[in-house]
Order: C-alpha cells, then structure tokens, then sequence
C-alpha cells in the first residue's frame, strides 16, 4: 500500500473538482443533442415520422441507458490503479471494460434484430407509425456497440482524470451527427432510417477515435489486447449491480409517470414540464458526480483514507450549496419557466406549484447524486444495487398513496413530487449518508 500522500488544501481540491466537473457538464450536456438532431431533422418530415422515430427512441434509449455502467464500472477501477501507481493494471481495466462492451453489443444488436418488430407492437404503435419506429431501431443497431463502446471508453478517460477529451469528442460527434442526419433524410432521402444510421455513423466515427486514442496506451504499458477472463467476470459483477441501480431508478421514474398519467392528462403534461427542468439540473449534479468517481477511487488507490474523507466532504457540501443555489434560482422564477413551455393558464399553474416543491428538494438532491458520485467511485456497487431495491420499496407505497387519495390535479401534482423529491430522493440520502459515514466503502490500495 501506498504511504498516505499530504492532505490537499481544500482550494485545491475545488479546483481539482472544477477541472473534471465542469468539462464533464459539457460532455454530459453534448450527448442528449443527438436525440434532439433527430428529433428535429425527423419532425419536418411528419407526424407519423416523428411519431415513430420517438418511439424507436424511447426502446434504445432503455435498452442503453442501462449499459450507463459500462462507464461507472470502469472509471473508478481505473482511477484506483492509476493512484496506486500500476499504470498497467489500470490500462487493463480499461482494456477488459471495452471487451465487454464489444460483447454487450453484440448479444444486444442481435435481439434487437428479431426482436424491434414485437416490441414496437407490444407497445401499442400500429401502421406508419410501428414501421417507422422499426425502421429507427434497426438503422440504429449497426451503431449499438459503437455507443457502448463510448461509454467504456469515456470511463476509461476519467479515471484517467481527463474530462476534456470526452467534451471535444462529443461536441465535434454531435455536429458530425447533424450533417450525416441532414445529407442521409434528405439528401439521399432515407426519412427516419437515414437519421438513425446518421448517428450510428457518428457513433462510430466517436468510438474509432477513442479506440486511436486509447489502444496505444494499453500497448505502451505492455498489455495485451487480448481481454483477461477474470478482468472481464470482474466487470461484470460490478456492471450487474449498477445495472440493479440502473434498472431501480427507472422503474421508479416509470412508476411516477403511470401514477401520473392516471391522475389525467393535466397532471401529466405539468408532471413532464416540472421533470424537463428536474433532469436538466441533473446534468450539473451529475457532473459532480463524476468528478467524485474520478478523485475518489484515483485516492483510495493511493491509499490516502483521510483525503478521502476530506475530498468527500467537500464534495458534499458543494452539492448542498449547488442545490441551495438553484432552489433560489427555481423559487424565484418558477412562474417563468411554464411560461416557455405552454400557453395553457392551468398548466402554467401546476408546474409553477411543482417547481416550488422541486426546489425545497435541491439541497438533498445535490447530496444524493454527489454521495452516489462518491460510492461509485469507491466501487461500492454492491451497496447501491441492493439499496437501489430498498428505496424503490420504499417509494412505492408513496406513490400508491398519492394515487389513492389525490382528489385533484393540483393535489396530485403536488403529492407526486412530494413523494419523488422529499420522499424517494429522502430515502436514497439516507442510505447513501449512513454508508459513507462508515468505513466497509473505503477499500484502499488497488
């Protein structure tokens, strides 16, 4: 094990946090753009187009959101040999992390193959609508893998400590994206099958680079390209329980839209406009988090418990005052926001009364996804996968509650997103707090 490195000041550490964070916003902020490209490009041509290329993106984005893991199991497993000083075991971790998403892409590129037609129909699309959302999801699977691929990649990087080289990925992937997606829908006239295969281009156009980038640093270090059975079980045990808390976070999110929609159609429409600004605040908190990964597990490799420490309390208290800070922002203009997205009077008012209760929940939003940041990193997948299931049961019977008892649509409004950001988001900050204010998390040395 590594002798304990000096604590760093913590003006130090804010800039170290800034560095990574700040880079990984933009990243973060880049890759939703593809979708809208699309989404944009593909609603020129029609509504059964649209219609249908939102629904092939809703299926793939299920299906790869869960994969999110390929990056959140590799960034810390990286970063934690890195900062126990075995840059080879390191570029091995990384090496294993892109197998495995070569592998997952495969196996999910063939189900998606005999499987888009049945799950398009099993989900209520008919006619135009069903072919184009068939359409999308088969033109979309030639770059599965490449987005995996990214993922992994991505991982590797910021375990590397570089959040930079993503973001100009990214960004230059996201104008290629646009440019393929105009020249394949209507230059060559392609419709909604040429905007999936515009991004599956792109895709893999991200992934060769990364693969450039990253292939002669493995072969520098002398490692051998061929993936290690072990490394590859490794990733996947940690992958499977990140996926748990993956697959817990959806459900949950899934749950409050049934409950929702079942509350009517007021409810629902003003739901999605208080969760539009919700997810967009994520963006930010989420890049805390992954400069907690990146530092975290980079230190727990140097074997420094008490930077570790230091580091995370830092970061949490940066996540309270981030969420202070655009809960005052929310409160203040929570009349403003419903204005940009609808006309309708009603609306207006039941997103405004969701706001306010989104911004009382900011602070305890920003510890949760800093903390979660901070668990990922030390490799704790364990822990959030099982307390993953455990808030999930605890907000369901919230939401049953809500559905319940709601009389009106404000009442269910304002109970939904109760439950969600005072309740669900609550149970998730306690079982991550308890965790890190104990030690079984702090496995030092690589």
């Amino acid at each position: 094990m590594s002798s304990p490195m000096p604590v760093e000041s913590n003006r130090s550490i804010s800039r170290q946090i800034l560095a990574l964070a700040v880079p990984a916003l933009g990243a973060l902020i880049a890759e939703p753009l593809f979708l809208i490209a699309d989404s944009a490009i593909v609603g020129h041509l029609g509504v059964a187009e649209l219609a249908g290329a939102a629904l092939g993106t809703t299926v793939l984005q299920t299906a790869v959101g869960l994969m999110i893991f390929l990056a959140y199991a590799t960034t810390p497993a990286v970063a934690r040999a890195l900062g126990a000083g075995q840059p080879a075991r390191a570029m091995a971790a990384g090496r294993d992390g892109l197998w495995f998403a070569i592998a997952l892409g495969v196996l999910l590129t063939a189900a998606g193959y005999f499987g888009a037609d049945a799950v398009v129909r099993g989900m209520g699309a008919e006619g135009a609508v069903a072919q184009f959302a068939v359409d999308y999801i088969l033109f979309s699977l030639p770059g599965l893998t490449a987005m995996l691929l990214v993922f992994a990649a991505t991982g590797i990087l910021r375990g590397m400590q570089d959040t930079k080289t993503p973001l100009v990925v990214a960004t230059a992937g996201f104008g290629l994206n646009i440019l393929l997606n105009f020249a394949l829908v209507y230059g060559a006239g392609m419709s909604v099958a040429g905007a999936a295969l515009g991004t599956s281009i792109a895709q893999w156009i991200m992934a060769l680079v990364y693969l450039w980038m990253i292939l002669p640093r493995i072969r520098r270090e002398k490692v051998s390209l061929a993936p290690s059975w072990s490394g590859f079980i490794s990733t996947g045990q940690v992958g499977s329980w990140l996926m748990l808390r993956n697959l817990t976070m959806r459900a949950a999110l899934l749950l409050t839209v049934v409950v929702a929609t079942s509350s009517g159609e007021q409810t629902l429409a003003a739901h999605q406009l208080v969760f539009t600004v919700f997810s967009f605040l994520a963006f930010a908190l989420d890049a805390l988090a992954i400069a907690a990964q990146a530092m975290i597990g980079k230190e727990l490799g140097r074997g420094d418990a008490q930077q570790v420490r230091q580091l995370t309390g830092i970061m949490s208290r940066w996540g309270i005052y981030f969420g202070l800070a655009t809960g005052a922002f929310l409160m203040a203009t929570s009349w403003v926001f419903p204005m940009v997205f609808t006309t309708d009077e009603q609306i207006r008012s039941l997103t405004t009364i969701g706001l306010w209760v989104l911004a009382l929940a900011q602070p305890l939003c920003g510890l949760v996804f800093v903390l979660d940041g901070v668990l990922i990193g030390a490799g704790d997948a364990r822990y959030l996968g099982l307390v993953g299931a455990l808030n999930l049961a605890v907000y369901a019977p919230m939401l049953w509650a809500v559905h319940r008892f709601a009389q009106d649509p404000q009442s269910a409004l304002v109970w939904i997103w109760v439950a969600f950001s005072l309740g669900y988001m609550a149970s998730r900050g306690v079982t991550l707090f308890v965790r890190s204010r104990g030690t079984a998390w702090m496995r030092l040395g690589a």
